[in-house]
Protein backbone atom coordinates (compact mmCIF):
# COMPACT_ATOMS: atom_id res chain seq x y z
CA UNK A 1 0.00 0.00 0.00
CA UNK A 2 1.29 3.34 -1.07
CA UNK A 3 0.41 6.46 0.74
CA UNK A 4 0.45 9.88 -0.52
CA UNK A 5 -0.22 12.76 1.62
CA UNK A 6 -1.08 16.67 0.25
CA UNK A 7 -2.69 19.86 1.12
CA UNK A 8 -0.47 21.41 3.96
CA UNK A 9 0.50 24.76 3.35
CA UNK A 10 1.77 28.16 5.55
CA UNK A 11 -1.63 29.43 6.82
CA UNK A 12 -2.44 32.21 9.58
CA UNK A 13 -3.68 31.23 12.86
CA UNK A 14 -7.44 30.78 12.89
CA UNK A 15 -7.44 29.49 8.95
CA UNK A 16 -7.99 26.06 7.97
CA UNK A 17 -6.73 23.72 5.69
CA UNK A 18 -8.00 20.56 4.05
CA UNK A 19 -5.63 17.86 3.63
CA UNK A 20 -5.54 14.55 1.90
CA UNK A 21 -3.88 11.41 1.29
CA UNK A 22 -4.54 8.88 -1.51
CA UNK A 23 -3.69 5.28 -1.60
CA UNK A 24 -2.99 2.64 -3.84
CA UNK A 25 -4.42 -1.10 -4.05
CA UNK A 26 -8.26 -2.18 -4.25
CA UNK A 27 -8.58 -2.73 -0.64
CA UNK A 28 -8.70 0.71 0.81
CA UNK A 29 -11.93 0.01 2.93
CA UNK A 30 -10.35 -2.87 4.85
CA UNK A 31 -7.97 -0.45 6.33
CA UNK A 32 -8.42 1.99 9.73
CA UNK A 33 -6.94 5.19 8.39
CA UNK A 34 -4.34 7.42 10.72
CA UNK A 35 -2.99 11.06 11.21
CA UNK A 36 -0.77 11.64 13.23
CA UNK A 37 1.92 14.53 13.37
CA UNK A 38 5.81 15.37 13.95
CA UNK A 39 7.43 18.10 15.08
CA UNK A 40 11.17 18.15 14.53
CA UNK A 41 13.12 16.88 17.32
CA UNK A 42 9.23 15.26 19.11
CA UNK A 43 8.14 11.90 18.70
CA UNK A 44 5.67 11.63 16.21
CA UNK A 45 2.19 12.03 17.64
CA UNK A 46 -1.57 10.78 16.93
CA UNK A 47 -4.00 13.00 15.65
CA UNK A 48 -7.15 11.26 14.51
CA UNK A 49 -8.58 7.57 13.03
CA UNK A 50 -10.97 6.43 11.44
CA UNK A 51 -12.77 3.22 10.52
CA UNK A 52 -12.82 0.77 7.24
CA UNK A 53 -16.20 2.23 6.79
CA UNK A 54 -16.01 5.52 8.29
CA UNK A 55 -18.45 4.76 10.86
CA UNK A 56 -16.22 5.30 13.72
CA UNK A 57 -13.62 8.12 14.58
CA UNK A 58 -11.21 9.16 17.14
CA UNK A 59 -9.26 12.04 18.11
CA UNK A 60 -6.84 13.23 20.48
CA UNK A 61 -7.86 15.59 22.69
CA UNK A 62 -6.13 18.66 21.69
CA UNK A 63 -7.78 19.25 18.09
CA UNK A 64 -11.44 17.94 19.15
CA UNK A 65 -13.70 20.37 17.88
CA UNK A 66 -11.37 21.83 15.33
CA UNK A 67 -10.60 18.81 13.02
CA UNK A 68 -12.68 16.05 11.20
CA UNK A 69 -11.29 12.96 9.78
CA UNK A 70 -13.19 11.16 6.86
CA UNK A 71 -12.98 9.74 4.03
CA UNK A 72 -14.04 8.83 0.61
CA UNK A 73 -13.68 5.19 0.12
CA UNK A 74 -14.45 5.39 -4.08
CA UNK A 75 -11.63 7.33 -3.97
CA UNK A 76 -9.12 5.81 -1.87
CA UNK A 77 -8.53 8.92 0.11
CA UNK A 78 -8.45 10.11 3.58
CA UNK A 79 -9.08 13.40 4.27
CA UNK A 80 -8.31 15.77 7.78
CA UNK A 81 -10.22 18.91 7.88
CA UNK A 82 -8.37 21.20 10.20
CA UNK A 83 -9.94 24.27 11.49
CA UNK A 84 -9.36 26.88 13.84
CA UNK A 85 -5.57 26.45 13.30
CA UNK A 86 -3.35 27.34 16.61
CA UNK A 87 0.55 28.01 15.81
CA UNK A 88 1.32 24.64 18.39
CA UNK A 89 -0.62 22.97 15.34
CA UNK A 90 2.25 23.60 13.18
CA UNK A 91 3.54 19.92 12.54
CA UNK A 92 5.04 17.10 9.09
CA UNK A 93 1.57 15.23 9.13
CA UNK A 94 1.79 12.00 7.91
CA UNK A 95 -1.28 9.89 7.01
CA UNK A 96 -1.20 5.70 7.92
CA UNK A 97 -3.02 2.83 6.59
CA UNK A 98 -3.66 -0.28 9.53
CA UNK A 99 -4.86 -3.73 9.10
CA UNK A 100 -5.93 -4.26 12.51
CA UNK A 101 -9.34 -4.18 13.26
CA UNK A 102 -9.29 -1.79 16.05
CA UNK A 103 -8.62 1.85 15.84
CA UNK A 104 -5.52 2.60 17.20
CA UNK A 105 -3.50 5.78 18.73
CA UNK A 106 0.39 4.74 18.43
CA UNK A 107 1.93 4.65 15.92
CA UNK A 108 3.96 1.51 15.52
CA UNK A 109 0.42 -0.39 15.41
CA UNK A 110 0.17 1.37 11.53
CA UNK A 111 1.38 -0.99 8.88
CA UNK A 112 2.03 1.69 6.25
CA UNK A 113 2.59 5.39 5.56
CA UNK A 114 2.49 8.43 3.67
CA UNK A 115 5.63 10.78 3.13
CA UNK A 116 4.02 13.64 5.05
CA UNK A 117 3.03 17.08 4.28
CA UNK A 118 3.86 20.32 6.18
CA UNK A 119 1.41 22.25 8.36
CA UNK A 120 3.05 25.53 9.53
CA UNK A 121 0.33 28.10 11.46
CA UNK A 122 1.81 31.68 11.91
CA UNK A 123 0.29 33.93 14.86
Amino acid sequence: VQLQASGGGLVQAGNSLKLSCTTSGRTFSRYIMGWFRQVLGKERGFVAAISGSGGSTYYTDSVKGRFTISRANAKNTVYLQTNSLKPEDTAVYYCAARSGPFLATNAPAYDYWGQGTQVTVSS
